[in-house]
């Protein structure tokens, strides 16, 4: 298989301002603590954030507290038709889902990625169908692109794709034809205007999804896709098809979208018992 990574990170829009000039500014990062974090940078290659943890000059939180000055103008205004209205983080919202999706995003920065930065792959599960996951789903890798990490959202619901739809992407090319040799990681869609966000959808239904998930080629292309990205969620169908669990185990980690009334708590327990790798679980109420 041809996966051109280079394609998929190429035409994001840089920051208007250096993490460093942000953090200058805040208090949180004297002058010359910042020209010892970018020697090191310069020798070693590395970004501002990983030098200066590197170093011990800063934790996490503060360099959270950065991007999220640094790249949270990624919004669309009101109205804009360039993807679905329900994706809401999209346009800045401040109504609840969004508001406690960046809690989910705080954290998972703060205790996941912050402490397992080579586990990057996260995929996002429910036990049923009508739960919220691909809204969810949606929404998070809106809120990790603002943040300035280079996210990919894979659609890997092949039987029911919603992630072109939210985006307003074609379909006919996507994680099936990846699957199948047909296309690499070049597929993904960059979507500029959201910060460093690109979408590979689900691509053509195969006759046999469980038997394509099933394929090494799973796991090859996403040990690329987080060389190539910084954070990669992945839309699973529902547990009722047990293709989740096959995603979820090639994934660093699993969490748990959950709606009351849908599924029943023996089918949550049921599909949370099969997952090895599960952080935690978001209760979609919205």
């Amino acid at each position: 298989m041809d996966m051109n990574e280079a394609h998929t990170v190429k035409d994001f829009p840089a920051p208007t301002r250096s993490l460093g000039a942000i953090l200058i500014d805040a208090g949180r990062l004297s002058l010359q603590q910042a020209g010892l974090v970018v020697q090191l940078q310069k020798q070693q290659g590395l970004r501002f954030g990983e030098a200066a943890r590197q170093l011990g000059i800063l934790d996490a939180e503060d360099i959270l507290f950065g991007l999220a000055r640094q790249f949270e103008y990624s919004c669309l205004p009101a109205g804009d038709s360039a993807v679905s209205p329900e994706v809401l983080a999209a346009f800045g919202s401040q109504q609840p889902l969004v508001e406690g999706l960046r809690d989910v995003r705080s954290q998972l920065m703060l205790h996941w990625m912050g402490r397992e930065p080579v586990r990057k792959s996260l995929a996002v599960v429910s036990a049923r169908r009508g739960e919220g996951k691909s809204l969810i789903v949606a929404n998070l890798a809106v809120l990790f692109a603002q943040l300035g990490q280079r996210t990919l959202l894979v659609d890997a619901d092949l039987l029911h794709p919603r992630q072109h739809g939210l985006f307003n992407l074609d379909n006919r090319i996507g994680l099936s034809s990846v699957l199948s040799g047909l296309a690499g990681l070049q597929a993904a869609v960059p979507i500029p205007r959201l910060g460093g966000l690109a979408v590979l959808t689900a691509g053509p239904t195969p006759p046999n999804p469980r038997e394509l998930l099933s394929r090494p080629a799973l796991a090859t292309f996403l040990a690329q896709a987080t060389r190539a990205f910084d954070v990669v969620l992945i839309d699973t169908p529902s547990a009722a098809l047990a293709d989740a669990q096959i995603i979820a185990a090639h994934a660093g980690a699993a969490i748990l979208v959950s709606r009351p009334n849908v599924a029943t708590i023996a089918e949550t327990a049921a599909l949370t018992r099969g997952l090895d790798n599960l952080l935690g679980a978001v209760v979609n109420a919205f």
